[in-house]
């Protein structure tokens, strides 16, 4: 399976979970009064817009090198996963706390707190399938890595950032579901607004270590070590190659440049030696069909 491939499957997990959820939440908190409720619904909907966005990011990553990209458009996935992190801290964190310190001071109390806690059960049932559809997909690629080690190593935003929108949003409802039956049980509509602040911070946290994730790759950044590994045997294993001297890998979206400087073998003429040059980035681009760009420079030392 390819890699944008796995990426597609688990953004759709998300997008279906999430939009049905966000309509059930949004429901439920205008019936209950419930601000945890209320920040969870906005929660949603903006895991609906995000996941729209890394949608539009794929597509674009598909589009063409031209005179002005010459390198293509692979790296738009990372300004729309970045977008995605400030969507999770303005739309989802923000607005959760503001929503909380209101209803300190404004709370009427929770209607029908029943239902409120049946849908934050049933939505962390369908956040749970979504997480598991996210992580299952994660799994065909990291091979024997842990999930820590997968995080730290993968170049692939857009599954970061499903990955940590699940996350929050299993977390923030267990945060809603705690405040909510609190309150049902003290009779004190404040532990349902710190509820909604503590799931405003949580949001907070998570959208700024995915930022700070995301920043790296639009900087830019080498492939993962195991590839880059991979590539560089390969082309030590290569018949016309005596030694390589330098390789650079770039992470460019879903493809790789590749800048290498080799000792060559066969110095019997020019021709040979561009044959030779030649056959080795027919080679490498055939084995590793993420690698699209090849610059290749021969040298004596």
């Amino acid at each position: 399976m390819s890699h944008q491939e796995a990426s597609r499957k688990s953004i759709t997990f998300a997008l279906l979970a999430n939009l049905g959820i966000a309509i059930t939440k949004t429901i439920a908190a205008i019936v209950t009064g419930s601000g945890a409720m209320l920040a969870e619904s906005i929660h949603s909907f903006a895991d609906c817009s995000n996941q729209g966005l890394l949608f539009w990011g794929l597509k674009a990553t598909k589009k063409k090198p031209d005179i002005e990209h010459p390198l293509g458009y692979g790296k738009e996935i990372y300004f729309w996963s970045f977008m995605v992190a400030l969507i999770l801290f303005s739309m989802g964190g923000l607005f959760s706390i503001y929503e909380g310190i209101h209803k300190l001071s404004m709370h009427e109390g929770l209607k029908s707190p029943v239902i409120a806690i049946v849908v934050l059960l049933v939505s962390m049932v369908f956040e749970g399938a979504s997480l598991y559809g996210c992580l299952t997909q994660i799994n065909k690629l990291r091979h024997n890595e842990t999930l820590r080690e997968w995080y730290k190593n993968s170049r692939q935003s857009e599954l970061i950032v499903v990955l940590g929108e699940d996350t929050a949003a299993l977390l923030g409802l267990s945060f809603a579901l705690i405040s909510v039956i609190l309150s049902t049980v003290t009779g004190n509509p404040v532990f349902d607004a710190i509820g909604s602040i503590g799931i405003g911070a949580l949001l907070v946290v998570i959208s700024f270590v995915l930022a700070v994730k995301i920043k790296s790759l639009l900087i830019g950044q080498s492939t993962d070590e195991e590839t880059s590994n991979e590539i560089k045997k390969f082309l030590e294993s290569r018949p016309e190659i005596d030694r390589i001297l330098n390789m650079i890998t770039f992470q460019l979206g879903p493809r790789i440049m590749v800048a290498v400087k080799a000792k060559m073998k066969n110095k019997i003429s020019v021709e040979q030696l561009v044959k030779d040059i030649n056959n080795c980035e027919s080679g490498l681009k055939k084995n590793y069909p993420a690698v699209q760009w090849v610059f290749f420079e021969p040298d004596i030392e």
